[in-house]
C-alpha cells in the first residue's frame, strides 16, 4: 500500500521538475545572446520522463531522466538595423512558442492534481484499512 504513496510521490516531484523546465523556457523566450553578446539564443529544454523511481531504485513511479535540449531550429527574425544581425539582417531567436508553453504547463498542472488526488484517495483507503484492523 505505500508503494501507490510512493508512486504518486514521484510523479509529484517528476512534474515539479517539468513546471520548472517549463518556466525556464517562459523566462528566456526573448533571450538572443550568450554571456560573450553573440547572437546565441536560449534552446529549448525538454524534460524527458522514464519510468522507475531513480532515487528508490524501484520499478514503480516515475522520475525525470534527462532534460534535454530542443534541437529544433531557431527562429529567425529580419531586423537588419540590429546590432546582433547577420549579413543578410536576420537574427536568430529561441526556439520557444510561448503558446505551446502555456498549454504544456496546463497539462503538467492538470497531471500534478491528479498525482494529488491520488495520493489523497490512498491515504483514505489507508486510513480505512486501518480502522478495519482496529
Amino acid at each position: 500500500m505505500f508503494g501507490a504513496l510512493d508512486t504518486s510521490t514521484s510523479a509529484l516531484v517528476a512534474n515539479r521538475i517539468r513546471m520548472e523546465t517549463v518556466a525556464a523556457n517562459v523566462a528566456n523566450a526573448n533571450s538572443i545572446e550568450d554571456a560573450n553578446g553573440e547572437n546565441v539564443p536560449f534552446r529549448r529544454r525538454i524534460a524527458i520522463l522514464s519510468e522507475g523511481d531513480a532515487a528508490t531504485g524501484k520499478a514503480e513511479g516515475v522520475h525525470v531522466r534527462q532534460i534535454m535540449h530542443d534541437p529544433a531550429p531557431f527562429m529567425k527574425k529580419h531586423l537588419p538595423k540590429h546590432p546582433l544581425a547577420d549579413k543578410d539582417g536576420y537574427v536568430k531567436f529561441p526556439n520557444i512558442n510561448t503558446i505551446n508553453e502555456q498549454v504544456n504547463a496546463l497539462e503538467i498542472a492538470r497531471a500534478y492534481e491528479a498525482n494529488i488526488q491520488a495520493a489523497e484517495a490512498t491515504k483514505a483507503m489507508m486510513q480505512s484499512a486501518l480502522r478495519l484492523l482496529a
